[in-house]
Order: structure tokens, then sequence, then C-alpha cells
């Protein structure tokens, strides 16, 4: 039997919903750790803060951004790429905290990826309002690597395609503590997030932050 990538999100297991071959939802899964990534993401934006970057059409980018690890994704007028100094400091990134890279393999492992190692983080802050369109992340060497999303803080709307950007689109809540995973065959689909909606979560006021690691070289 031939499973449709584009329909509604199964649950296969208590915390588990399937998205189509290769990308599934682990509800809470970060929540046991989620004192020790707040405050690692403090200490990496206070060293490197959180800025706004400009695409390469001169647009300026409605969520706020830095990264960790020994690659950095960054988007300039010159294009989108990875780069080991932040542009801002002329300094190496902050080095990728130990609780981050560990919750990345375990939750890769736990979609069925074993034995990812990320080399970048990128954390992303939205603020109400904030958006990321829809496209595919492409700008890694190569693509037997899994992504894994960590979400922070507020709710939001995650949106999750086909290798088409005109592909039906799945519209899926993620919540403080969820992770999505996609590779293998999902690894080039589409995704998204709509515009977050004004509220007040309780550790982190009126901010998303979401963490998505990737191993870009």
């Amino acid at each position: 039997m031939t499973m449709n990538l584009f329909d509604d999100p199964v649950m296969i297991e208590n915390q588990q919903e399937s998205l189509g071959a290769g990308a599934m939802v682990l509800r809470g899964f970060a929540l046991p750790k989620e004192l020790d990534l707040l405050s690692a993401i403090d200490g990496i934006s206070a060293e490197a803060p959180f800025r706004h970057m400009v695409t390469p059409g001169g647009f300026r980018m409605s969520v706020a951004m830095t990264n960790c690890g020994p690659l950095g994704w960054v988007s300039d007028r010159t294009g989108y790429r990875y780069d080991p100094f932040d542009p801002v400091s002329q300094s190496p990134w902050p080095a990728m905290p130990a609780t981050f890279s560990e919750l990345a393999s375990d939750a890769a492992t736990a979609a069925g990826f074993d034995n990812f190692v990320p080399d970048a983080c990128l954390i992303n802050r939205y603020e109400p309002g904030a958006r990321l369109t829809l496209h595919q992340d492409k700008d890694e060497q190569n693509f037997n690597h899994p992504i894994v999303s960590v979400s922070l803080g507020l709710p939001a709307t995650f949106q999750f395609g086909g290798l088409k950007r005109n592909d039906k689109l799945i519209r899926m809540p993620v919540t403080h503590g969820d992770i999505v995973v996609w590779g293998g065959p999902a690894r080039l689909r589409y995704h998204g997030v709509l515009a977050l909606k004004q509220g007040q979560h309780p550790l982190m006021g009126s901010y998303r932050i979401n963490l998505t690691f990737r191993k870009a070289a």
C-alpha cells in the first residue's frame, strides 16, 4: 500500500504523528530539557545577538535569528549561505551546547534517522506577526541528513507541503516542546510557519523560539 504524503497527520504512537514517509512530529519531546535549552539560548544570544537578516532581494526578514555550531546560516544581498563566522562580529558562531546536539540526535533517532550529528543550529525568534514563508531547505551540501525543528514558547501553525510549491499543504499546530523531523523522501518538502498570533507563554512571554538543526557540510 502506498502512503499518500499529503494526507492529514496520522497518530502512530502516543506522542508521535506521521506526516508521511520520512516526516514525523514528536509531541512534547523537548519538554524534559526545556530549562536547559532556554538557558543555553540566553547564553548564545548574549554572544551573538538576534538580528533581522536581509534577503537577496533586499527584504528584511520578519523573524529575528542567530546561530550556534561550526556553521551558521546567513542571508544578505549576496545570497543565502553557511558561514563559520558571524558577519556582525567577524567571530566564530558560539559553540553548539551538548544539550542541543544530544536532543537533535535523540529526536532524529526517534523519527528513524540514526547517527545524526548536526553542525549548524539556526535559532529563530518570532514575535506576534512574524512568519516564515514557504520554502525548501536546500543550502546544505547533501540531503542525506534530516532536518530537526524544535518549537519553544508560543504555539504556531506549521505548514508542510510537498516537493513542489503548489502541492497540497498540511497545516499543523506546534506547541512548546514539540519537534518536527523530516528527511529521506521528505527532505526537500516545502514548509513554513504562518504569522504568529498574540499570546503569553509562562516561560517565554510573547515570543516563540525555533531551533532548526542541520548537517550543512
